[in-house]
This record gives structure tokens, C-alpha cells and sequence, in this order.
């Protein structure tokens, strides 16, 4: 016997039954809400060359991409990211395109986790992305968009709003090597605040240490700007820290306060947003389900400086919230049929076009495979099919078109 032959990678899994009709609904749902908003869909191959993603302002970490050769010895990876690819076509099959572009996605990514992180490494994901405009109106376009894609992955949400910028300037000012600096990064998206601290003690003092030490309380509702406002007092902080405000408010006139956050500490790895940053959550699940933010120069990476903004829908994180309020298994559910049709010797031809006249009607129509009646009987009752049709005669396949 085959070592690995009867599991699945690290990371990957099989998707059953109930949970794959969940997911066809999520999926459609969202493509759905960004299609009625006039985004248009695209498709980007899931082999990439892997210059696509190692950019030298903001690489994706090696360690982190599936990686192979091409038949010319090329490095290719397995996408690791469905923005930067959309960059990509943005600034090359679309550069002649009108503006603003409305374009949005679903597929999947494929993403190295730590191990005994418990996470996907294969991930499905639906998004929209907004290529063109700097406008607070494509940012209010999408934050409402990201609030209509929670809602319709069901239950309570909570969207949370940040700044890339206001963490991006606290780096910028630390008293520290890069090799450090990562290590704050880590702490922070880890909310590993403990080791932040331990981190921060053996900095020298400045006001950028301060503040991060007070990054874990930089959190909660529109009280955060006077206590940020409190801490940070240089120009350029008030001036993100008064933007974010005002696009908080904007927001807070079309969605609830009780749905909204301002989290000061919310960073990404994939580090190319450049101002308004947000998370969404469900109720019942610890991680975000939605993410994303503006991201004004990673297009011009490509040789088309355009701004854009956009978001991201973990759709497995967001199935495995409706398999958690529906209470089924998905391993153990089948789809019901409305009728089991048992075919008598001779009859099995008739049989199969008295299905194709009852599935025109909206039924969902089974064979039977059983030898005699009554165990097709048997079979119906087990699986909770409604009724059982009985085939005998051309006659009766003729019949079933009234039914």
C-alpha cells in the first residue's frame, strides 16, 4: 500500500455532501451582490510566475508559496493571492480599459501555514476589486459591499475599520533593525501583546515605543480616536487618525455602530494597502472572514500607477459558520429526492425518460438499483424519499410527463 494514498495533503480536504451544497450557496450569493453592483468577473490562472509576487516593495514571503518549475526550468507558484494577480491584468490586457473598473472574482488560493497553525492551505475566496479611484466614495462603495457580503453569509457581523498607514508610520518611526521590526509585526498580528511588550522594553524609549505599547487598547468603538489622538499628537498621525474618523462616520450613517469597530492595530501581511484597511467577522468564529482594504501603488508595480481598493470573502471559513447554525454533518447528509423510480425487466429505458419528464417538472429523481419492488421500497423509506414510482410499461413513462 501507497504511504500517502488514502489522505489528503497538509492543509487540504474533502468537501462532502451538505457543506458542498453550502458552499455552491455562498458562492452564489456573492457573485451574485457584486454582479447586481456592476462588477464584471475574471478568472486568473492558478499557476502564476513567481516574480508576479516576489515585488520588491512588498513581497510575499518565499516560505509561504508552493512552488514548481515550468517544462524551461521557470519557477511558478500556485497562486498565493488573487489581488496581485488582478493587478497584473489591470495594468496589461485592461491598461486601455475605461475607468473606473469594477471587477471581481472567485477562486482559490494556496497559502504555506506554519505548522500546527490548524489553518487551509488551500483556501476559496471571493472578492471585488475597484480600479481607478482615490475617492472616499469607491472606499464607501466597498466597505458597504464588504457589510452586504457578511450579511449574506449569515448570522451576526462585525465589520472593523483601520488606517495601513497609522501602523506603517509607527514602523517607520521605531528605533529599531528590520529584524526586530518583523518580530513587532509577528506580535501584533499574533495579538501575542506579552511577547510586544518583552519586545518593546529592550527598545530605547521614543514615542513610537509608547504607542505601541498601547496598541492593544487602540480598539473598540468611535472612543478610540480621542484616546489615539491622546497618544499621537505628531501632524501626520492626526491627519490619518482625522481621515479614518470622518470615513467612520460616512459609514456609520448606512451601517449600524453596534457593526462597527476601529482596531489602530490591524495590520496585513500581504503589506501593499496604503490607507483605509477593514476585517470582517461572524458571530460563532474566532478569525475574520472578510478582509481588505486601498491599495493606491501596487498596480504601478506593474508599470500602471492606478489606485484601487477592494476586499476578500474566505468562503470555507464562512461555510464552516452556516454548518455550525444549521447543526447538520456535512459528512453524513445526502441531497433528498423527491422520487425513487423502480424499473421492472425491460422497462429500464422507459424508466430513464419517465426521470428526464419528471425532473422537467423540478423534481429530483433517483433510480432505483434494487432488484424487486419491494426493496426499492425499503431503500425509499431508509433515505426519506417521498414516493416510489413503478415502471412497467411505455405507458407509464408517458404518464409520468402529467405528473
Amino acid at each position: 500500500m501507497n504511504k500517502y494514498d488514502r489522505i489528503t495533503p497538509e492543509g487540504t480536504r474533502d468537501a462532502l455532501f451538505a457543506e458542498c451544497t453550502l458552499r455552491r450557496g455562498v458562492e452564489s450569493r456573492l457573485i451574485s451582490l457584486f454582479t447586481a453592483r456592476g462588477y464584471s468577473e475574471i478568472i486568473t490562472p492558478t499557476l502564476e510566475f513567481y516574480d508576479v509576487f516576489h515585488r520588491e516593495t512588498h513581497p510575499l514571503p518565499m516560505e509561504q508559496m508552493f512552488k514548481l518549475t515550468d517544462s524551461k526550468g521557470r519557477l511558478m507558484v500556485l497562486r498565493p493571492d488573487n489581488t496581485i494577480p488582478i493587478a497584473r491584468v489591470c495594468a496589461t490586457r485592461l491598461r486601455d480599459a475605461a475607468l473606473p473598473l469594477r471587477l471581481c472574482y472567485h477562486q482559490n488560493i494556496h497559502v504555506l501555514s506554519p505548522s500546527l497553525k490548524g489553518r487551509d492551505d488551500e483556501i476559496s475566496q471571493a472578492g471585488l476589486e475597484l480600479i481607478g479611484s482615490s475617492s472616499r466614495m469607491a472606499d464607501l462603495e466597498v466597505i458597504a459591499a464588504a457589510a452586504d457580503a457578511l450579511r449574506a453569509c449569515g448570522g451576526e457581523y462585525t465589520l472593523e475599520l483601520g488606517n495601513a498607514a497609522f501602523f506603517r508610520e509607527l514602523m517607520s518611526q521605531l528605533p529599531a533593525d528590520e529584524a526586530v521590526k518583523e518580530s513587532v509585526r509577528d506580535s501584533i498580528e499574533t495579538k501575542n501583546y506579552p511577547a510586544l511588550h518583552d519586545l518593546l522594553e529592550g527598545l530605547p524609549e521614543s514615542d513610537a515605543t509608547r504607542v505601541l505599547c498601547k496598541l492593544p487598547t487602540l480598539f473598540g468603538g468611535e472612543e478610540v480616536f480621542e484616546k489615539a489622538a491622546a497618544l499621537c499628537t505628531a501632524e501626520r498621525f492626526t491627519a490619518i487618525l482625522d481621515e479614518l474618523h470622518a470615513l467612520y462616520h460616512a459609514v456609520s450613517q448606512f451601517i449600524d455602530k453596534s457593526h462597527l469597530r476601529v482596531d489602530l492595530s490591524m495590520m496585513h501581511r500581504t503589506d501593499y494597502y496604503t490607507g483605509m484597511i477593514l476585517r470582517g467577522y461572524l458571530s460563532g468564529y474566532g478569525e475574520e472572514i472578510l478582509s481588505g482594504g486601498r491599495y493606491d501603488k501596487l498596480i504601478a508595480e506593474f508599470g500602471y500607477d492606478v489606485p484601487a481598493t477592494g476586499f476578500a470573502v474566505n468562503i470555507d471559513a464562512a461555510v464552516k459558520v452556516l454548518s455550525k447554525q444549521q447543526g447538520d454533518s456535512p459528512a453524513d447528509v445526502r441531497p433528498a429526492s423527491n422520487v425513487l423510480i423502480w424499473a421492472a425487466a425491460g422497462c429500464e429505458a422507459d424508466a430513464v425518460e419517465a426521470a428526464c419528464n419528471l425532473r422537467e417538472k423540478g423534481l429530483v429523481v433517483e433510480h432505483s438499483l434494487s432488484e424487486t419492488l419491494e426493496d426499492a421500497r425499503k431503500y425509499a423509506a431508509e433515505h426519506g424519499i417521498d414516493s416510489v414510482l413503478e415502471i412497467t410499461s411505455r405507458r407509464q413513462s408517458e404518464n409520468a410527463k402529467g405528473v
